[in-house]
Formats: C-alpha cells, structure tokens, sequence
C-alpha cells in the first residue's frame, strides 16, 4: 500500500481519522475495537496518526495513485451516501479531460479489454 500512493503518510492519516469518525458512530462494534487493538499495537505509523486525534469524513477530494503499469494517476473522488444510511458509500473516482491522468487510464482500459478470457462479458 505504501508504493500505491504518492502521498501514504497523508493518505494513512486520512485513514485514521475516517477509522476514529467511524468508531465514534459505532463505539461499541467489536469488530472496529478488535481492528483498533491491532493497528494500535502493531502499527508505529497507526499509532501516531491515531494519536493525531482527526476526524475525517471522506466526502470528496483528490489522490495521486502510482500504478506499476502507466505510473501516477491523479483522480479526484466524490463520496454518495444514502440519507437513510450514511455507513453505505459509493465513491467515484474522476479524472480531469485531457490530463495524463486521462490517458493512463484509457490505456488501462483497452489493456484490460485485450487481456480478457475470450467470451468473457466486457
């Protein structure tokens, strides 16, 4: 995960701090104490983001991605929620008109349209 983005101590903080807004909704989920007990103990980088004391929504933003095929991609992203139930997300990632960024990801898709098993649903 480190190589996947351009920033990873930013993107680990952000982390922390949408864990910490989760875990304050959900303070009694056994689930989110038992991954809390484990990234605190086993993580120096997880301790001391979480010590950062953030909370973070992930509503909408930008992240640079290193892929080991094109190289970076620099995709904004927008969070939906359902007003009935804000524990259910779509994030959709977008990436600006005529940007490497674009044309990176163009490659990636006909790479992944040529790599498919014949018959396979496109």
């Amino acid at each position: 995960m480190r190589n996947l983005y351009a920033d990873w101590r930013g993107k680990a903080s952000d982390v922390a701090a949408y864990l910490r807004l989760d875990a304050g909704r959900h303070p009694d989920d056994p689930h989110t104490v038992e991954l809390l007990d484990e990234l605190t103990s086993g993580s120096p980088e997880f301790r001391a983001a979480w010590a950062e004391h953030r909370l973070k929504d992930k509503t909408h933003g930008r992240y640079v991605y290193r892929h080991p095929v094109v190289g970076e991609l620099d995709l904004g992203f927008e969070t939906l929620r359902l007003p009935d139930d804000p524990d259910q997300a779509l994030i959709a990632h977008t990436v600006d008109e005529g940007t490497p960024s674009e044309t990176a990801l163009r490659l990636l898709a006909n790479w992944a349209r040529e790599t498919l098993p014949v018959g396979a649903e496109r």
